[in-house]
Order: C-alpha cells, then sequence, then structure tokens
C-alpha cells in the first residue's frame, strides 16, 4: 500500500513510517520544512511539500495515495479554535480526495469523561478540556475513516511531552508534584507500539473504527515518585490552585490533575494489537528521560 501520512517527522511519526516501511508498505509524508523532508527522507519515505494549511497539497497527496495516516496536530494552543478550523479542514481535503480508501486520523484520550474507566464504546466529553478534537474524529468518521485515540503519554527516546515537562519542573522547582493524593489515572503507550496499531488500524480497521491507543495505566503519584527519586528532590502534593502556579500554565495543572483511565480491550481484540515495549515507569528507569536535555 502507498500511504500518504501527515506529521511524519514529529515525535511519534518517525516511529509509525519506519513501521509502515518494514511491513513493505511505501510511504509519502507531508513536509513543511526542509528539515521535515531530510528526516523522512532519511526513514526511507518521499518527502511531499506542504502543510495543514496548504489544502491542495494534502489532495494531491492523498490522491496519489492508496490511504492516509493523519497524526500531524498543533498550532497555538491558545486559540484551540483555530486549531480544531485547520484540523477538520484538513481532514476534508483528505477525505474527499481519498474517496473511500483508508483513512486513519489521530486523536487522544483526553477527549473522553473523566473519573471512571472508559472504553471506545463511550461518547467524547464535548465540555471537557480536549474537546477541540472531536469535530477532527466527527469529521474522519463522517468519511468512513478509523480514529486512534492515543493515551497523553506516548513515550520512548527523545519524548518532548506531558513527561519531560514534569521532570523539567521538578528540576526547576526543587519538587517532584502531583495534584491531590495523586491518585488520578494516567494512560500511556510506548511510541512503538502506538506505531503498530496505527499500521494495523490503516490494514485492518473496519469501517468507522474507535480505537484506543493504550498499553497500560498509571497513577501520577506514581509518576512523580520515580521522577523524585531519580532527581534526589521531595514529593509533594499540591492543591488545585497551587498546582496552577507551580506547573507551566494552568492549562497543564489540570491535564496533571485529570483522572483519566480508559480500556483499549476493545481494539485488542478488533486488531490482534498486542503491546510488547516497556511500560513507563519502566521507561522513566532505564530510557534516557534524564540524560537527554529537556
Amino acid at each position: 500500500m502507498h500511504v500518504f501520512v501527515t506529521g511524519g517527522s514529529g515525535q511519534t511519526g518517525p516511529a509509525v513510517v519506519a513501521e509502515l516501511l518494514s511491513a513493505g508498505h511505501t510511504v509519502t509524508g507531508l513536509a513543511r520544512s526542509d528539515a521535515a523532508a531530510a528526516r523522512l527522507e532519511s526513514l526511507g519515505a518521499t518527502a511531499h511539500p506542504g502543510s495543514l494549511e496548504d489544502l491542495d497539497a494534502l489532495r494531491r497527496g492523498a490522491e496519489a495515495a492508496d490511504g492516509v495516516l493523519h497524526m500531524a496536530f498543533g498550532g497555538d494552543f491558545a486559540d484551540p479554535d483555530a486549531m480544531t478550523r485547520r484540523d477538520t479542514a484538513a481532514i476534508d481535503a483528505l477525505g474527499r480526495a481519498l474517496a473511500g480508501k483508508p483513512f486513519v486520523s489521530t486523536s487522544g484520550t483526553l477527549v473522553l469523561p473523566a473519573g471512571r474507566e472508559t472504553t471506545e464504546r463511550d461518547e467524547p466529553d464535548h465540555d471537557g478540556m480536549a474537546a477541540f478534537r472531536i469535530p477532527g474524529e466527527r469529521a474522519c468518521l463522517d468519511f468512513g475513516g478509523s480514529v486512534v485515540r492515543l493515551a497523553p503519554t506516548v513515550h520512548g527516546p527523545r519524548d518532548h511531552g506531558f513527561v519531560p515537562m514534569l521532570i523539567a519542573t521538578a528540576r526547576r522547582t526543587g519538587r517532584s508534584a502531583h495534584v491531590g493524593d495523586g491518585g488520578n489515572r494516567w494512560p500511556a503507550v510506548h511510541r512503538r507500539d502506538a506505531a503498530v496499531l496505527f499500521r494495523l488500524a490503516l490494514e485492518q480497521a473496519p469501517t468507522g473504527s474507535v480505537l484506543h491507543g493504550v498499553a497500560e495505566t498509571v497513577t501520577l503519584k506514581s509518576v512523580a515518585e520515580t521522577i523524585a527519586r531519580k532527581l534526589g528532590v521531595p514529593t509533594v502534593s499540591l492543591t488545585p490552585e497551587a498546582a496552577a502556579t507551580h506547573f507551566p500554565s494552568p492549562f497543564m495543572a489540570r491535564v496533571f490533575g485529570f483522572d483519566g483511565p480508559v480500556s483499549g480491550a476493545g481494539t485488542r481484540r478488533l486488531l490482534g494489537w498486542e503491546p510488547t515495549h516497556p511500560g513507563l515507569l519502566e521507561d522513566l528507569e532505564t530510557g534516557d528521560y534524564f540524560t537527554v536535555p529537556a
């Protein structure tokens, strides 16, 4: 299969591109810069110049492909409505150009309701902190595509997501913090396991599938305690008010206080997906989190 990928040069994207290539697919990746193009080409993919705003480039990439994997997302988080508009416009351009061929888009489990274990069958929370991802989910599903909701932490070498932010904050403040009792539950998945899931979704997922890229659930307290021990600093509990100034922003304080356990059992049954790589706490112990600069 010839796959057109957006987001292939980001954090998770290169692992996905490598997984697709190792399975015998060919890959063309959207590249918004010379550096992105070089990274894609170093993996063995073909670079396709353009950006999410360049709808003509997206259409051309999709028309030439047998399937699309859409992972790119971003922008100014101070303006989530603008990010949503850009994402849904990109999905619309890709979906129309694909005309029924396999289409997989990306979301996150933070779209789901808090406080209880949710499954692939649960409706997203339209009043939740990640509600800006829901229109993109709906747009892809309306085209008969599938959506992979990734855990908030996709960990592995040279991670630059939420966990390095916790580590950097602990280094800066001399305290490794969690919110309240730290019992809030946090889904995670290793990057290479996520890459396998994306490939399986593209190859096998039935029309309209919602998939959960979750290998395990840990507590934020266990993450904070591991960071504290590795850095030699104390673990502290913060009130939500104190967390709002301790972490880089009030929004990040809400994220780190979010209780969002998620099941991926339905995804495993549907696609035969079985995560095999280290869990988050093991990765904190043996990976590069404390040796690579934040």
